[in-house]
């Protein structure tokens, strides 16, 4: 039964015999109750008409920024990372190299988040955003704060300021066509503009598109009406890219592993390694995104100090690896969207103990960069997932791609919450092996899903969480709390009453 102050807010509906929302006239002398739109009424209108156009048009500069800023971020990642040491005289890229580069990115970015309007864009530590009308002014603060985490090593993913520089650009072409559009317009242009950002960097409309409707929670009427700019500017930037990539030489993006071996059907027993990683991605997920909502904090009072430590700790984590490993520091450093393929591609030259401490350097790096730095929380999942799925082919009853593929799925469906796009992103990953994987994918993407919800999911309720447990092993409470007050005016005894009944 709804209460008084629900069923005040919705004078025209009331509560059928099974709960159903059941029409009612609205009250004498109250305004009618106002129609929802008719979607297919909007889709033949001009203005609609107008915005289609708008967005085709739109799809081709959108996706030759997005281009142009990952290739600016690929080439600044190989000169701090390669080309200075041998320009400062040292004979390859020293061991120690990764502690001032982060320092500096710690500096840099501090100072985008203070002085630079939009604080450089939301805090990654906050889960993945998409949707919404972006303010233009903050354009700046996003770009310069994500190129600094980006280029310099950082454990973030571009997909973040990237659907901030497609809403924008979106955003600004419906101002620079009519300055009195209504506000749905830049929302619709907006989101379209993401569309065709984010299908640049997955190289695929459908894999972008996927993700920014979960994500936003389109549904209903407005799924049809958003959708349709968002995957016409998409499919027009995916054939920019590829004109620019014949012009350039540069390269597309796309997802894909390749030279995956064969995999023919699944068993009992993968079904079973399923759940078993699915449960390990919630509990290992969970840590890391806790980890940067603990340290953030501290951080964001105190950000000129700490945020360049919380650099130089990735940078740490970066050393200790290949230290103790012999690889590269950089299968700890940045989001792991360049190296995955390499990593799945020469598994057999992993090591179950290298992987192991692969993973917990990355998670914990990444935990660490979420709780400050500006960037998305994709392609890190993916790659942490990957990494834990090729150590657990070494169990028996595994093999190396299904493994990989619930690894991938359960770590991103942790970290993102959308389920479905992290089916989907697993199953693209995996080439023509993704259709018989998937019912795999799918027990380890739900099992992960579900197993989070029940787990804490801010430092408060890990906080509450702890209070119960100790609470419980002592004996059920403290004893000597004193007893419920009763309200003034009350009978005496009305506490116990309302407490024992």
């Amino acid at each position: 039964m709804r209460s008084p102050a629900v069923a005040a807010r919705n004078p025209g509906r009331r509560a059928g015999a099974e709960g159903a929302a059941v029409t009612v006239p609205a009250p004498v002398g109250a305004p009618p109750l106002a129609a929802a739109p008719d979607p297919m009424a909007m889709l033949r209108t001009r203005s609609y008409v107008q915005l289609l156009v708008l967005a085709a048009v739109m799809g081709v500069p959108v996706s030759a920024v997005a281009y142009a800023f990952l290739k600016v971020v690929a080439v600044l990642q190989h000169w701090f990372f390669a080309s200075l040491p041998s320009e400062l005289g040292f004979h390859g890229t020293p061991a120690w190299w990764p502690l001032p580069v982060l320092g500096l990115a710690g500096i840099l970015v501090s100072l985008a988040i203070t002085f630079l309007p939009g604080r450089g864009g939301h805090s990654p530590a906050d889960g993945f955003h998409a949707g919404g009308t972006p303010d233009p002014h903050d354009l700046p603060g996003v770009v310069l704060a994500a190129l600094a985490t980006l280029s310099l090593g950082v454990v973030l993913g571009p997909e973040a300021p990237l659907i901030a520089i497609g809403g924008t650009l979106g955003v600004i072409a419906v101002k620079l066509a009519k300055k009195d559009a209504p506000p749905t317009a830049s929302t619709v242009m907006a989101a379209a503009g993401s569309f065709a950002a984010i299908s640049t960097l997955f190289g695929s409309p459908l894999a972008g598109g996927f993700l920014l409707m979960e994500a936003a929670g389109f549904g209903g009427p407005v799924l049809g009406l958003v959708l349709v700019p968002g995957l016409l500017a998409a499919g027009i930037g995916t054939l920019c890219f590829i004109g620019l990539n014949s012009l350039t030489g540069w390269g597309t993006f796309s997802l894909g592993i390749p030279g995956l071996p064969p995999f023919h059907h699944p068993t009992i027993a993968m079904f079973g390694w399923a759940i078993v990683i699915g449960l390990g991605a919630s509990v290992l997920g969970t840590g890391v995104r806790l980890l940067g909502l603990v340290v953030r904090p501290p951080v964001e009072k105190r950000i000129f100090l700490l945020m360049p430590l919380v650099g130089l700790a990735v940078a740490g984590l970066a050393v200790v690896f290949s230290e103790a490993s012999g690889k590269s520091a950089s299968e700890v450093l940045f989001s792991g969207q360049n190296t995955l393929p390499g990593l799945v591609e020469h598994a057999a030259g992993w090591s179950v103990g290298a992987l192991v401490l692969l993973v917990a350097c990355k998670a914990i790096a990444y935990g660490l960069s979420l709780s400050s730095f500006r960037g998305g929380p994709v392609f890190p999942s993916l790659f942490i997932g990957a990494a834990g799925g090729i150590a657990a082919s070494h169990l028996a009853g595994l093999s190396l791609v299904p493994a990989v593929g619930m690894g991938i799925g359960a770590m991103s469906t942790v970290m993102l919450k959308l389920p479905l796009t992290s089916t989907l992103l697993a199953t693209l990953l995996l080439y023509s092996d993704g259709l018989d994987v998937m019912p795999l994918v799918i027990v380890a993407v739900v099992v992960a899903y579900a197993t989070t919800a029940w787990l804490p999911q801010t430092p408060t309720e890990l906080r509450e969480a702890r209070r119960t447990a100790e609470s419980a092993t002592s004996g059920g409470g403290d004893a000597s709390a004193p007893p419920s007050a009763a309200a003034p005016g009350a009978a005496p005894g009305t506490a116990a009453l309302e407490t024992h009944g």
